[in-house]
């Protein structure tokens, strides 16, 4: 059953007014059914049932998501198993299968009270067992044994003897493989072969036990995790990966097959899949026996696989075979020049888990030909990075990714805005607030930090132009593009007296490893990817361990000096357990004291697409992080598509309801 298309203000102003109800915070019912036909899961037409439709082109590796961290995968797995809380409309946490939780006073200890009746069930929805505190038991101490090759692992890794044990299984793993040789001193010891096909000493890791780790049933309906350190947003970790229930017997009874078909797996969330059959279709199915059904609007999603999903999906949805389509970027603009397409296309939900940074190498490792002395001068000399940060439009450059609204995608901040919030947006703490409206562009202000920098790195012994090789990965879609705007955009404000941008494509395979962690870079764009919803998560790039833009490695006395303030400022801020606003005031006050030292240039959140979809996207649950966004659970199947008009009305009155 499909519904007709609202009068978007009106339908969004009574979500909002609803928004307090039950089902994610959006229990509003839109307007008149169309009585349409639709077809039913097994493919068959039947009047009144809601079946969303889409294509796929890429097949599932597994359905194990203990074990998967492919968006592919869980966008699926997300609507077969509930977790612990879930997330409304607007970000705001919820009771899902805990029914409340508490910490104890340095967030060390997190106790969760499970909700009863909730079933387990198979895919012909039979119930098989009740859901306990001990399914949580089972699913940490499944991700904690490196036999079993969590991808997800490193998101329990905080909870108590995880690492441990983990360490431990993977040293009992390597030794069976292992071959006896000895060390410089001629004392005997195992020897593997590394991913380098190099022998090395293998190392003994102590040995741990699995009723060691902190995750503990103290009854059926009593669930206690316990951590190595304090971790006052562990409540936004626990929906994602090894934190998702699994029924012991049953993972026991499957061992290896567990995941690999929709008869080797159980269901406790919204849907079942009823229908599996890799390169024919998948059918989630309204799971009937769902703890809080009567928010599942959607009677069956059927996706249907085509190797040409792609290029064949928008003629599809206008003749009404599919009810979602992708819209490439190379054909968008035509598109949208197409009325029969134009008044259905609008972009997707912005994605604020990820964001784009341009970074400057303070240890740059490139040949000869391109200066790295010469750069390591002009990289540390502070007037020279303000001049290229306040000559930078980004405008143009995002541009390239979204010709109609590249705004949209700008971020002022390391940290995007709507990513957390404590009494308010991160970004509205502290001296962070004042970059929220700042576009930096100024030229002005540029040409003023170039005189200044021409002066002193003259005097240091600079040579100009300054040469700024800025490499690309050709794969992704286009940064080549991008790239040459960034570097006519520069050179025009700057001159190519002062600098020559040396645009240059990296290697199709091995980008990272090649360029980025290399250093093999002067100027280049980076991103980071959240794993919890913290302002810490935007702090790791920027730490000692990691592999972006190497501060601490700088030549100059005065850049270690300013990182190590940085650092400190890092510190005192992840000290801060028990006070959420004076934790995001302290991590505001060093996120703003890396981008005013021109550290970092603030640039995108992820790049939207679009699409035609009878889904309203701000119906649906959603957080930056985890897989809210990923569930069908709280949406509707609407008889059309909105346009771009209708989603930027309908993002508007989101947007005015969460900051009201």
């Amino acid at each position: 059953m499909k519904l007709t298309k609202r009068l978007l203000a009106l339908t969004l102003a009574l979500i909002l007014a609803l928004s307090l109800a039950a089902c994610g915070g959006n229990n509003s019912t839109p307007s008149t059914p169309d009585s349409t036909p639709d077809a039913s899961a097994d493919g068959q037409s039947t009047a009144g049932e809601a079946v969303y439709r889409t294509l796929y082109s890429s097949e599932l590796t597994t359905l194990n998501y203990l074990v998967t961290g492919l968006n592919n995968e869980l966008s699926v797995c997300a609507n077969l198993v509930d977790c612990l809380v879930e997330y409304d409309s607007f970000g705001n946490v919820e009771p899902a299968l805990a029914t409340s939780w508490e910490q104890n006073d340095d967030a060390t200890v997190w106790t969760f009270h499970i909700r009863e009746g909730v079933k387990w069930v198979d895919k012909d929805g039979s119930e098989v067992a009740d859901v306990t505190a001990n399914d949580w038991v089972s699913s940490a101490r499944y991700a904690c044994d490196a036999n079993n090759a969590s991808s997800t692992f490193y998101t329990i890794a905080n909870v108590a003897g995880a690492s441990e044990y983990y360490d431990y299984t993977a040293y009992l793993m390597a030794l069976e493989t292992a071959v006896d040789g000895t060390d410089e001193a001629g004392n005997p010891v195992k020897l593997i072969t590394n991913s380098d096909g190099e022998e090395e000493i293998l190392e003994v890791a102590p040995e741990a036990s699995i009723d060691d780790i902190g995750v503990r049933a103290l009854d059926d309906y009593t669930l206690e995790f316990t951590l190595s350190d304090s971790c006052p947003y562990f409540i936004s970790t626990v929906s994602f990966g090894p934190y998702m229930p699994v029924y012991g017997p049953f993972l026991e009874e499957q061992g290896s097959k567990f995941g690999t078909d929709n008869a080797s797996m159980l269901y406790c969330g919204a849907f079942i899949l009823s229908d599996y059959q890799p390169q024919v279709q998948r059918v989630l199915t309204k799971n009937e026996s769902y703890w809080e059904k009567d928010c599942v609007y959607l009677d069956a999603v059927r996706m249907t696989y085509n190797a040409e999903a792609t290029s064949i999906a928008a003629t599809m949805y206008l003749s009404g075979d599919v009810d979602q389509a992708d819209i490439s970027s190379d054909l968008l603009s035509s598109m949208m020049a197409d009325p029969q397409y134009a008044d259905k296309i609008h972009p997707t939900r912005s994605d604020t888990s990820y964001s784009y940074w341009y970074l400057f190498n303070f240890d740059p490792k490139f040949d000869a030909e391109y200066e790295p002395d010469n750069w390591n001068l002009a990289v540390n000399n502070e007037n020279f990075r303000n001049s290229i940060i306040h000559a930078f439009n980004r405008v143009p450059a995002l541009a390239t990714n979204d010709s109609y609204d590249p705004m949209s995608l700008m971020s002022n901040t390391v940290t995007p805005a709507g990513f957390c919030a404590a009494s308010k947006d991160f970004v509205a703490y502290g001296d962070l607030s004042k970059y929220t409206n700042d576009y930096y562009f100024n030229e002005a202000q540029a040409l003023e930090y170039k005189e200044k920098a021409v002066a002193e790195l003259t005097a240091a012994g600079a040579t100009f132009p300054v040469k700024i090789l800025m490499r690309y990965n050709p794969t992704t879609a286009n940064w080549a593009n991008e790239c040459q705007v960034v570097e006519q955009q520069l050179e025009g404000v700057l001159g190519t007296d002062y600098i020559d941008i040396i645009v240059q494509a990296g290697p199709e395979t091995g980008f990272l490893a090649s360029v980025r962690r290399a250093g093999d870079y002067a100027f280049m764009k980076c991103n980071w990817g959240a794993d919890y919803a913290d302002p810490q998560t935007w702090t790791d790039p920027f730490s000692e361990t990691s592999t972006y833009n190497f501060i601490f490695n700088a030549k100059s006395d005065e850049t270690r000096a300013l990182y190590a303030e940085y650092a400190q400022l890092v510190g005192a801020a992840k000290a801060i357990t028990n006070d959420m606003e004076a934790r995001y005031e302290a991590f505001a006050k060093a996120e703003s004291f890396l981008i005013s030292h021109g550290f970092a240039i603030p640039f995108s959140i992820s790049n939207r697409s679009y699409q035609m979809c009878d889904l309203n996207v701000f119906e649906g649950q959603y957080a930056s992080f985890g897989n809210a966004s990923l569930r069908y659970k709280d949406q509707h199947l609407y008889d059309t598509s909105m346009n771009l008009e209708e989603f930027q009305a309908a993002y508007a009155e989101w947007q005015a309801a969460l900051e009201g």
